[in-house]
């Protein structure tokens, strides 16, 4: 795919991608989806290994959970360097070296001796991730803006969705044949693939004249400003806060489904995939539904309804009710409710701050897989078992309800960054 360099510099009354062909689009969201699918695949692939990884390092439930914290808190920390990083050098140079990283991290965890040391190098597993998602995230915003940048997002989470679909299937196929080691040879060479794909097909998208100057100061400026737009904050929390409900579903549900209710790792595999079709049909009725309504009034239909169905998840769990099918359906709802609210909240958040799209995305992504963190560690916490998973689930989706209702007056006012 190619991208002429006139079109780039088209006025900002029409963004660049609105002159592409339908071609060049589908080009454009297919690499960006097998970026951003490379965080998802990181933290899924091994998740049918968590018990087993438990057992084999001779560790504890919350302490293998930990490596998964690890790898979101390196997503969360890569995206704030990388970011600024992007605006001020471009894109492809520290996405190609971020994938990089990832694929070494990757190697390394392969023939990790311990906890501690799986531990870090899932960290750095994290960084390398981080890389791919921030810049896909400020390539979206280099080439659309409003409702475009939401169209786009929705079909890219339709193929970011294929990750969490067959990540844990594609784990436990892996499970029958070797160990859990052979999950890191499997991202070793998904990496391979992505890196080659995107230094083939993904051209520079932010010309030099549009590039920001000015080192650390004018980093710590561009935060700064961030930090002051009360609206795009908000905004951010609610993306983030999003999160933690599939984050808590992500980190809980190998337990829950393999221990409570005595899954092989190969139907976790599948009833973890299954939980991915909601969130992707919501995704791309996102796209239908934004031709009639705007993406503030889906954003705040979508959480409402998600609060519902986590606070009907948490009652089936603490009752019983329903048995496994009372705990999957309003957990999928919930999973389809976020799929309507993850395209929306990032969309408005970054039509914001078009003059920095990189440090606006790097924010966005460090809050979102940040704040979705905390979710690994509270299921931890709170125990493994299925009402556990569906405290933290309602939980994150009633935050944000609270943090959105206190930005919603805002939504409909004009942009002015």
């Amino acid at each position: 795919m190619t991208i002429a360099p006139e079109r780039l510099e088209t006025p900002a009354a029409l963004a660049p991608g609105e002159l592409m062909s339908a071609r060049e689009r589908l080009r454009l969201v297919l690499v960006l989806g097998f970026l951003i699918a490379i965080g998802p695949l990181t933290i899924d692939l091994y998740l049918p290994a968590l018990p087993t990884i438990t057992d084999d390092l001779q560790t504890t439930t919350a302490a293998v959970q930990l490596t998964l914290t690890g790898t979101l808190a390196g997503l969360a920390l890569g995206q704030l360097l990388v970011g600024p990083l992007s605006d001020a050098i471009g894109r492809r140079t520290p996405l190609l070296f971020g994938v990089g990283l990832h694929i070494l991290a990757s190697l390394f965890c392969v023939v990790a001796p311990s906890l501690a040391v799986l531990g870090t190098l899932r960290v750095l597993q994290g960084l390398g991730a981080a890389a791919a998602a921030v810049v896909a995230m400020a390539i979206v915003r280099d080439l659309f803006v409003g409702l475009s940048a939401a169209k786009l997002l929705s079909r890219l989470i339709l193929v970011m969705g294929a990750a969490p679909i067959l990540a844990p299937t594609l784990g436990g196929i892996v499970l029958g044949v070797t160990s859990w080691r052979g999950l890191f040879v499997v991202l070793v060479l998904i990496g391979a693939a992505i890196i080659t794909v995107t230094a083939l097909a993904l051209p520079e998208t932010l010309p030099v004249e549009r590039r920001r100057s000015g080192g650390v100061a004018a980093t710590v400026r561009d935060y700064a400003r961030l930090l002051t737009d009360r609206t795009y904050i908000g905004l951010i929390l609610v993306a983030g806060l999003a999160m933690v409900a599939m984050f808590a579903y992500v980190s809980g549900s190998s337990f829950v489904f393999q221990e409570q209710y005595g899954m092989n790792e190969q139907q976790f595999g599948f009833v973890f995939g299954a939980g991915a079709v909601g969130l992707i049909t919501a995704t791309q009725l996102n796209v239908r539904m934004l031709r009639r309504w705007t993406p503030a009034q889906i954003l705040i239909s979508a959480l409402a309804f998600g609060a519902l169905m986590g606070l009907t998840l948490l009652l089936f769990a603490a009752t019983g009710f329903g048995g496994i099918v009372g705990i999957l359906v309003p957990l999928w709802l919930v999973l389809a409710s976020a799929g309507l609210a993850l395209p929306n909240a990032p969309a408005l958040a970054l039509t914001r701050h078009g003059e920095a799209a990189g440090t606006a995305a790097a924010l966005l992504g460090a809050v979102q897989f940040g704040v979705g963190a905390l979710a690994a560690p509270l299921v931890g916490i709170v125990g493994t078992g299925a009402v556990g998973m569906a405290l933290v689930i309602a939980g994150g989706m009633l935050a944000a309800n609270a943090v959105l209702l206190l930005i919603a007056r805002q939504l409909s006012q004009p942009v002015t960054a």
